[in-house]
């Protein structure tokens, strides 16, 4: 993994406007702000902007585990969509998450989520939140997703 915050220059416009306009349906996403990154074949990077509604701790200003948790659960999301060759009902059904240290104030997160194994039925993804350094994590997550459009 890069040690840079991701761009969006290797993305076609196509691609990164398919994958925007499907966050922006979700009234969630746009609450807390997700933005998407980029992605490739398997995997999605989305972003979360830092801003003070998000503050789960008033003392320290550290983004609250809940949003943490749902930019995990919707880059993995976004990722397995990628994933899939065609349109399919998907559901999260396991999402396990290691928090390694809270992030830093005033800056904004960042989840990469890669798809590593594509089954008839499952689709098992893993997954790392940072700020500045892939490599530095502030969370990382494994996940599972049940396929509902299942032939």
């Amino acid at each position: 993994m890069s040690d840079q915050v991701p761009t969006q220059d290797s993305n076609s416009p196509k691609k990164r406007s398919k994958s925007k306009a499907a966050m922006d349906t979700i009234p969630h996403s746009a609450e807390i702000g997700l933005e998407f990154v980029c992605r490739d074949d398997t995997s999605a990077t989305l972003k979360i902007p830092y801003k003070k509604e998000l503050i789960g701790n008033p003392l320290t200003g550290t983004v609250h585990g809940g949003v943490v948790l749902s930019l995990i659960d919707s880059a993995c999301g976004r990722a397995v969509f990628i994933a899939l060759k065609e349109p399919e009902t998907i559901a999260t059904l396991d999402l396990r998450v290691d928090y390694f240290k809270p992030a830093k104030p005033e800056q904004d997160l960042y989840c990469v989520a890669e798809c590593y194994k594509l089954t008839r039925t499952v689709v098992f993804m893993r997954a790392v939140v940072y700020q500045d350094d892939v490599d530095d994590p502030i969370a990382s997550s494994v996940s599972t997703f049940m396929r509902t459009s299942v032939q």
